[in-house]
């Protein structure tokens, strides 16, 4: 059912039923100043584009003639380019820049500028016009992550989400799998895709017996950042401490390490690998043949593989769950921007509501999510059996993106969702922590193989890198660069 039909629908049955608790009640309104007689205009920054905004056009224009017209509610959006685009022209709005345009009534943005939003008391908590019996209706980890600052209010409000999936050509895993008798449950930890990926490697460095050395890497992804917040996480060790808005700095040597033996290592041996600037382009040049993507990135894994530009063969691929690490509790990274109220008055805070209840009602936002790559934020939305593929469309590249968005929806309802608390230095913060540990993982592997091509013994090279005191040294450098870029103790 495409967006525009299936919108019509929810909305003629909405003002069918003549309830509006879900779209928004209409003596409710009253109590907050709505007269259908004297709309409220309403404006929306946002910054969608492509397909997602035409959707979202459809969305509000639908929003308008429907309950918008009932209730006195006008909406207006505006797509302001790039995500750091927008979050520039938010800030700049609300500190009342030279030259910047008037602050809209809601945006979309990430928890890093709705936190610094926050600290100007700009944001409306929405708590007060949502009951709890609404809130339970929306995935606890989502509506966990809108809660900032120090009073407990709820400061975002989820409209569309993404997470990670692991995808995996399948075409030659099979191959390899049969060769070296492993499976795909080998892939369920970080430990066993370690392992795996060492056997690809001596696996493809024997299909050359007269070539030293020149093994595959069998893995890549996308946010190294995802995987070390992620994980240390799950380790019992987060990176990061909220205690009541008081943040510190916590860095663990064992679960650090754990993070290093199953990135840096590898990577510095061979195993892992990251050339082009995605790691499904790796897995089109047949660097790779497993990756940890986000949802939204599905669809751009390859249908074939080219090697050395002269030889092209098809492939099948396959989705699976992302891996955890050995005994642990699964957990799982929640990524995407929600939507952000500006505070202003109660008659327009409440509008905003109303159109944020009707927006991400079951069906509507089922259909605008997964047309993008995105999951749907309320919990009877995530279930896998809601979709189908006319939702996304007939192309190769979008029944690869409904098989992930059908794994993740399971990822939702099985792992615990995490995304780290905002502060002061939340982006460099994540940046230092993702790009140390892979820049210095480039760095070693090159310079180890450069030796290795040189004549030195693998072996031997590789532990100069690898070693235990190699990773003190590593950690001595990481906490230093990450005390400082983090500001924190």
């Amino acid at each position: 059912m495409k967006i525009k039909k299936l919108i019509a629908m929810t909305s003629a049955l909405c003002i069918i039923s003549g309830v509006f608790s879900a779209c928004g009640n209409k003596d409710e309104g009253k109590k907050y100043g709505l007269d259908p007689k004297k709309p409220v205009a309403l404006t929306i920054w946002h910054y969608y584009n492509g397909v997602q905004q035409e959707n979202f056009d459809d969305i509000v224009i639908e929003f308008n003639e429907t309950i918008g017209r009932e209730q006195g509610i006008v909406v207006e959006a505006y797509s302001k380019g790039s995500i750091s685009e927008l979050s520039d022209s938010i800030l700049a709005s609300l500190k009342n820049d030279a030259g910047a345009e008037d602050a809209p009534d809601m945006f979309t943005a990430y928890s890093e500028t709705v936190y610094s939003a926050d600290k100007l008391g700009c944001v409306a908590d929405l708590s007060e016009y949502f009951s709890a019996e609404e809130l339970e209706e929306y995935v606890d980890g989502y509506i966990d992550e809108g809660i900032i600052g120090t009073d407990g209010g709820l400061k975002i409000f989820p409209t569309a989400k993404s997470t990670e999936v692991m995808m995996l050509n399948l075409t030659d895993w099979e191959k390899f799998a049969a060769a070296e008798n492993v499976s795909t449950d080998d892939l369920k930890t970080w430990e066993g895709v370690t392992e795996t990926a060492e056997k690809y490697y001596q696996y493809t460095d024997n299909l050359t017996p007269d070539i030293e050395n020149d093994g595959k890497a069998f893995f890549g992804r996308d946010s190294v950042a995802n995987y070390m917040l992620v994980g240390a996480k799950q380790l019992g060790a987060e990176f990061i401490t909220d205690e009541n808005g008081s943040f510190r700095l916590n860095i663990d040597d064992t679960a650090v390490k754990r993070l290093w033996e199953n990135y840096y290592v590898p990577y510095v041996k061979g195993h892992f690998t990251a050339q082009s600037r995605y790691r499904s382009d790796d897995a089109k040049t047949g660097q790779i043949i497993a990756l940890t993507c986000s949802t939204t990135g599905a669809a751009y894994f390859p249908d074939s593989v080219t090697i050395d530009d002269d030889y092209t063969y098809p492939i099948e691929y396959f989705v699976m769950p992302v891996p955890n690490f050995e005994g642990t509790e699964p957990y799982l990274v929640q990524q995407g921007a929600g939507m952000v109220v500006t505070e202003s008055d109660k008659e327009k805070e409440y509008a905003c509501t109303v159109f944020l209840k009707w927006f991400t009602e079951k069906e509507r936002n089922i259909s605008f999510s997964v047309g993008s790559g995105y999951m749907p934020v309320k919990k009877e939305a995530n279930d896998a059996g809601l979709i189908s593929a006319d939702e996304i469309g007939s192309e190769a590249e979008s029944h690869m993106l409904l098989d992930a968005l059908k794994v993740a929806m399971d990822e939702v309802q099985s792992y615990t969702l995490y995304t780290a608390k905002p502060f002061e230095n939340t982006a460099g913060t994540r940046d230092f922590i993702g790009d140390f540990i892979h820049e210095s993982a480039v760095n070693a592997h090159d310079e180890a193989y450069e030796r290795i091509n040189g004549g030195e013994e693998r072996d031997k090279v590789l532990n100069d890198y690898i070693s235990d005191e190699a990773f003190e040294e590593w950690y001595k450098e990481f906490s230093s660069g990450l005390r400082e870029i983090s500001g924190l103790e």
